[in-house]
């Protein structure tokens, strides 16, 4: 491992994350190595990490490669591997455009839940096409003590479970997983958003991300939040031909989600570079042995 390796730091509705440039793909980012970078006492803290790849250079993403030049290869902050992450999306494109790999306007970004569209506006604000949601049948419920809810199950590249509460107190500290059944359901497990209203087509929520923990937002859980109150508030946009947009309130900010006719979902927010810096390469290596 080389001497020093450079990191920045960002985050996307403050779901943070430690971005690690790579382009050649030469940093062998190990599930420990993840661990210690993302320790908030004894590293350098975030809720995953952006690995900066090419698609060309990745094995994972070179069929994508001719649809997008950069891959995000994303890791949760156990170490574990992602399908996706909306806020990291967008945290990943404002590392492209602080890099000078991108501009203000449209660009494509490869993850391994497929290829996403991305605009930057001049406003700040980064906008993701997030795909389309897929609602897989059956009953799911929820359970925090001895509370407990029927849930939305709903997939945007990652499972998410959505409960409807009175209190978001309800949801507990979210330290560990709030237990989802039947387990069947999600045999890799689950992300697990716990949901308020707060007015018309505005919601609130707290989020268990797989693998993270509590997290002060989750873009992917947004939408699936956003589809799944629309559907319980009778609006689909494939049947009406008219857009939905929620707005979801997040413990670290606001995103605004939209439905169209078409399936496909866009999500807008934030997305802040907030330092650089370098990792020490010894000091990594002192944490794997």
């Amino acid at each position: 491992m080389s001497t020093r390796i450079a990191f920045l730091k960002g985050h996307g509705t403050e779901n943070d994350f430690v971005i690690v440039p790579d382009p050649d793909n030469a940093i062998e980012l190990s599930p420990a190595a993840v661990a210690a970078l993302c320790d908030r006492r004894a590293g350098i803290g975030g809720d995953g990490v952006l690995h900066v790849v090419r698609s060309a250079a990745h094995p994972e993403a070179r069929r994508m490669a001719d649809e997008a030049e950069w891959f995000m290869d994303y890791r949760n902050s156990d170490g574990s591997i992602a399908e996706m992450c909306g806020n990291g999306v967008r945290v990943f494109a404002r590392y492209l455009q602080h890099a000078g790999h991108a501009a203000e306007g449209d660009l494509a970004i490869a993850t391994r839940g497929g290829v996403k569209s991305v605009h930057i506006a001049k406003d700040g604000d980064v906008t993701v096409g997030m795909g389309s949601a897929r609602l897989p049948e059956g009953d799911v419920t929820v359970r925090v003590g001895e509370r407990s809810w029927p849930a939305r199950n709903v997939n945007m590249g990652n499972p998410h479970a959505i409960a409807f509460v009175t209190d978001l107190a309800h949801a507990g500290d979210l330290h560990t997983p709030p237990p989802v059944s039947p387990e069947s359901a999600y045999p890799e497990g689950v992300n697990v958003e716990f949901v308020v209203d707060r007015g018309p087509r505005h919601v609130a929520m707290r989020v268990h991300e797989r693998g993270s923990g509590e997290t002060r937002s989750c873009g992917t859980g947004a939408c699936a939040v956003a589809v799944a109150t629309a559907r319980r508030d009778g609006a689909d946009p494939a049947v009406t031909g008219t857009p939905a947009t929620y707005t979801v309130d997040v413990p670290g900010g606001r995103l605004v989600i939209t439905e169209r006719p078409d399936g496909q979902i866009e999500m807008t927010g934030p997305a802040v570079i907030v330092a650089e810096g370098e990792i020490d390469g010894e000091w990594l290596e002192n944490t794997l042995r």
